[in-house]
């Protein structure tokens, strides 16, 4: 991108040019940092999705599994086993699933700002 050149009265030309020089470089980490940024984003977003495919899938097989095993009770006293075994396994399971996608999201919101962060530093650093 090229910026206008505006004059400014008493400021020497060459300090005119580095200032520019200046801007279009921190412009262009920006962008650069941008351009990363959404490239980690739709990475993370993408593996957050398959997980979700994923624990859908293993939770649907579950169900129907117990379901199957359910209909094939004999008494209440199997039903009650069953159920209580299942709501345990659920509760158990639950909590791997929300861990994974718990780390997942860590993951994403880290990616996400490193890119921006590490050039935003390195413009700061360079206009100081």
């Amino acid at each position: 991108m090229d910026f206008p050149k505006i004059a400014l009265p008493g400021v020497p030309s060459e300090l005119v040019e580095q200032g520019y020089a200046r801007a279009r470089e921190g412009y262009e980490e920006m962008t650069e940092a941008l351009r990363e940024t959404y490239s980690s984003n739709a990475r993370s977003a993408t593996d957050y999705g398959l997980k979700v495919f994923e624990i859908s899938y293993a939770n649907a097989a579950t169900a129907l599994d117990f379901f199957v095993h359910l209909y094939g009770s004999k008494s209440a006293a199997d039903v009650y086993a069953l159920s209580a075994a299942q709501a345990r396994k659920a509760f158990e399971t639950a909590t791997d699933q929300n861990k994974e996608l718990w780390a997942l999201t860590q993951k994403l919101a880290t990616e996400t700002g490193e890119p921006i962060r590490k050039r935003f530093s390195k413009v700061l650093h360079q206009a100081g």
